[in-house]
């Protein structure tokens, strides 16, 4: 199969996909036990008040009239429905808060790759010894550290103690926003203090986000490379007396670095919907904290469209890392077939 059919295959089966996930997220948070229209009204307000608010947002409805409502809501006008407690839509809700939640988490997904695939290299090749220990121990404290618990670590330490780093928010300066991006409008607007502003503000937060994805890509790429290092076709390479450097990097990394990659989209995905508590301990204005404040306020039109967007962009980062792993192994593509 030719790589821009393979391409809109995949793509196609995004379609069921996304509406299986958007049909299930939208019954797993209507049928809470919690009283969405009485959280809204508050616990003060009159029966008729909350009765109003269940007439308005259609909960009195069946439940698969309010899926079927909101599918056609969603495919034909893109509207995710208002928010009661901002009370504006929760598209430009949404569109105003992604911009700092996508830019945390693409950093912290740069930084995750950046150490964690040299790491877990360096540690297939000096096995047993002690780059090999420093890099398990690494991968092992960043796969089993709770995030909450790094966060204020290192708010205590690079903060509190030691005043390297701010502790809170996204950035200090104002700019003229044109992406919402701070650091690519920083540059825009060619304003390197601004730039190098947002770029402190970012160190805790993206550290602590990568924390996670870099230890578990450091395993991942550790027992792939070492895998891939007892291959016929590496040790005959070592027997032609081919420079160790192309040994590795041309025929050994190059087939180790598949299953990471596999991984980096769900990782991605991991990374955008993991900001949530993250977002709330540094005060980053983006999508998590957004979400965080819905939960609190049983904003359900909010934390269905919050949902939908971090599902649409982790399917969306398997298709692109689908298309990798087709251009580095092509017989993927063989007959049609995927992964």
């Amino acid at each position: 199969m030719k790589l821009g059919n393979y391409i809109l295959r995949r793509a196609a089966m995004l379609v069921p996909v996304l509406l299986g996930v958007l049909v299930l997220i939208f019954v797993i948070a209507y049928v809470i036990p919690a009283d969405p229209a009485r959280a809204w009204a508050g616990q003060r307000a009159r029966e008729e008040q909350v009765q109003a608010l269940e007439e308005r947002y259609h909960l009195n409805d069946p439940i698969h009239v309010q899926v079927y409502t909101y599918l056609k809501n969603v495919i034909l006008h893109f509207d995710l429905g208002v928010s009661p407690t901002t009370g504006r839509p929760v598209r430009d809700d949404l569109k105003a808060f992604f911009p700092a939640t996508f830019e945390l988490a693409l950093c912290a997904f740069v930084l995750a790759i950046a150490l964690g695939i040299p790491l877990g290299v360096v540690s297939a090749l000096r096995r047993n010894r002690p780059a090999d220990h420093f890099s398990r121990i690494v991968a092992l404290t960043g796969v089993s550290t709770p995030l909450f618990w790094l966060a204020l670590i290192l708010q205590f330490v690079f903060y509190f103690k030691l005043g390297w780093l701010p502790a809170m928010g996204r950035s200090t300066i104002d700019i003229t926003r044109y992406t919402g991006f701070v650091l690519v409008d920083s540059v825009l607007n060619w304003n390197w203090t601004a730039f190098g502003d947002a770029a402190i503000h970012m160190i805790l937060p993206a550290a602590t986000l990568a924390f996670y994805s870099m230890g578990y890509l450091v395993r991942i790429t550790r027992g792939s490379m070492l895998e891939v290092l007892e291959a016929e076709y590496v040790v005959t390479a070592k027997a032609k007396g081919l420079p160790r450097r192309v040994v590795i990097y041309r025929h050994a990394l190059k087939n180790a670095i598949i299953p990471p990659l596999t991984v980096l989209g769900v990782e991605f995905g991991w990374l955008l919907g993991g900001t949530v508590l993250l977002e709330t301990i540094f005060a980053w204005p983006g999508m998590g904290r957004y979400a965080a404040g819905s939960i609190v306020m049983v904003d359900l039109p909010a934390v269905v469209g919050y949902t939908l967007i971090v599902a649409l962009v982790m399917l969306l980062s398997n298709l692109v890392v689908d298309i990798l792993y087709s251009v580095i192994d092509p017989r993927i593509r063989v007959g049609g077939k995927g992964r």
